[in-house]
């Protein structure tokens, strides 16, 4: 079996001009090289423990049915990756392009609309697509067609320490579909008996203001991709929650990653609310066992179409324009589109929960974690994703979210919230140009 072609790759990106890093990236299992191979696919993918581990994973299953199956697997960092299919599809080098690569949900958008020719329909793949939340499907559709097989989910969950709760009277139970009204109002009650915050995050990030957008199925952008900033009732609700969550001292702002996660980890604050993915951080404060609870989200009051589910995150696979396409596309179908044993394996081995409905009904995802209290949370999150309204993220997410994020932070510094996010517009409107 081939191994994956890591470190080396990596180190070779950094020294030589693309130009010549991609012509070697091919001869060591590119495009090229797999169509002059019938039974060896390329992927590029980041992330050896969690996205590398999956493929590893996925190539020993198909290879129970196809023993001369290999996979040439090249670890490429997300911001390289990115990097490596902007410069082949301006320069149209499509020979440089691997069978299989993932990306990003929030990108695929962009990607597709700007470099339609990196991709392969996979119409014709033999995958049911209605077996995946429609909101994620939705990330790799253009003109109704699909261009992506979905992966890793981003599917949210508040998750909060138990034994803090019952220190102020309440149960996970109180906290489940509820809107931000009663959140804040049971946070404040948490706050002034146990002195504990319930949620932390980064100052000036805007994620918990994208995921509240898309618990009520609206966007940063309209259905034709226009920045929709000014007067959006959802994210002039998402901006009310958040500043009286800070101002009231149930949401702690901090400045890195590491002290978002260093928060509830050291106990400093009592819980979180982010992508499913954040599990495993959680999990990281061994002392916490069976302390954490998780539930879904807060509703925005007074908003229509509002739920109590979002995301955050997540990622599909892409069959490239100069993939072995039959072969690829046969590959992802009996295996991250149709394989339990699949996602039984890398759900304990990298903590890569499914989106992929049917692996919810399986025994390892109905398994009780006592790390969360003797509850099957994996399965009840896979639940949560088939509840998560889809919304048009648009070609410009990136530049819509930084935008957002700098208004957020002038807002929270005093600024007029108008001008804030009449300027945010405005400059995305600049990028689009």
């Amino acid at each position: 079996m081939k191994r994956s072609t890591r470190a080396a790759t990596a180190a070779l990106a950094l020294a030589l001009p693309a130009s010549l890093v991609l012509a070697a990236c091919s001869g060591g299992g590119g495009g090229d090289q797999a169509a002059g191979d019938d039974n060896t696919l390329t992927v590029w993918t980041w992330d050896p423990a969690f996205n590398i581990y999956a493929m590893e994973e996925a190539e020993k299953i198909y290879q129970q049915d196809n023993p001369e199956f290999e996979l040439e697997i090249v670890e490429v960092p997300w911001e390289d990756l990115q990097t490596r299919l902007t410069t082949i599809a301006q320069s149209q080098a499509w020979g440089e392009l691997p069978d299989i690569f993932l990306m990003q949900n929030n990108a695929f958008q962009k990607n597709g609309i700007n470099y339609p020719d990196l991709f392969s329909d996979l119409g014709d793949a033999g995958i049911d697509f209605s077996e995946f939340p429609d909101s994620v499907v939705a990330y790799s559709t253009l003109d109704g067609m699909n261009y992506g097989v979905p992966f890793d989910s981003g599917t949210a969950v508040t998750a909060l320490r138990t034994d803090v709760l019952e220190q102020a009277g309440y149960s996970m139970d109180d906290f489940t579909d509820i809107t931000w009204d009663t959140f804040i109002e049971q946070g404040k009650d948490v706050l002034a008996q146990t002195g504990m915050p319930l949620l932390s995050g980064i100052a000036g990030q805007s994620d918990l203001i994208v995921m509240m957008l898309q618990s009520s199925g609206a966007s940063l952008f309209d259905d034709d991709g226009m920045p929709t900033i000014v007067d959006n009732d959802s994210l002039n609700a998402a901006i009310d929650v958040y500043a009286e969550m800070v101002d009231a001292g149930v949401y702690l702002e901090v400045n890195s990653w590491d002290e978002y996660v260093g928060s509830f980890v050291n106990g400093n604050v009592a819980g979180t609310q982010q992508g499913v993915w954040i599990v495993g951080s959680i999990q990281s404060a061994e002392d916490q066992a069976g302390l954490w609870g998780i539930t879904n989200v807060p509703s925005l009051d007074g908003v229509t179409g509002a739920t109590n589910y979002t995301a955050n995150g997540g990622s599909s696979w892409a069959i490239s324009s100069n993939a072995n396409t039959e072969l690829a596309a046969d590959f992802l179908a009996a295996t991250f589109a149709g394989s339990t044993e699949l996602y039984d394996t890398i759900l304990p081995g990298a903590g890569a929960v499914a989106n992929w409905i049917p692996a919810g009904d399986s025994d390892v995802y109905a398994e009780p974690s006592e790390f969360f209290g003797g509850e099957p949370i994996f399965s009840e999150v896979v639940e949560y994703g088939s509840e998560v309204p889809s919304n048009n993220t648009g070609a410009y997410y990136y530049e819509g979210r930084d935008a957002v994020s700098a208004a957020i932070t002038q807002i929270m510094n005093g600024a007029d919230r108008d001008t804030a996010l009449a300027e945010a517009q405005a400059n995305v409107e600049f990028a689009m140009q």
